[in-house]
């Protein structure tokens, strides 16, 4: 299943919101542990040159929020953002900065 994601880039941040429930492993329900499932990979590009790669655990809230300046970004450049969870369930958003 595909991650949904929004993304804003202008020529001062991007902003992306992931929709995803993330969760750590340690939460019960009537006593049954609630697997792990969290974004583990998130990669940034802008015109194909990656500007961020992170690694990310189960500390991560649901529906994480990324919001970074990239220096030297201008009107036209293509951001890309690509995540992967513990489940292998990718997603990935693209937009053009204003």
């Amino acid at each position: 299943m595909a991650i949904p994601m929004k993304m804003r880039a202008s020529t001062d941040a991007i902003k992306v919101l992931i929709t995803h429930p993330s969760q750590n492993g340690l939460a019960k329900v009537n006593g049954v542990l609630i697997p792990a499932l969290f974004i583990k990979n998130i990669k940034v590009a802008v015109n194909g040159k990656v500007v961020a790669d992170g690694q990310w655990g189960g500390g991560m809230a649901k529906d994480p929020y990324l919001n970074f300046k990239v220096q030297g970004m201008k009107a036209g450049d293509k951001v890309t953002v690509n995540v992967v969870d513990t489940s292998g369930d990718t997603g990935a958003s693209e937009a053009t900065v204003s």
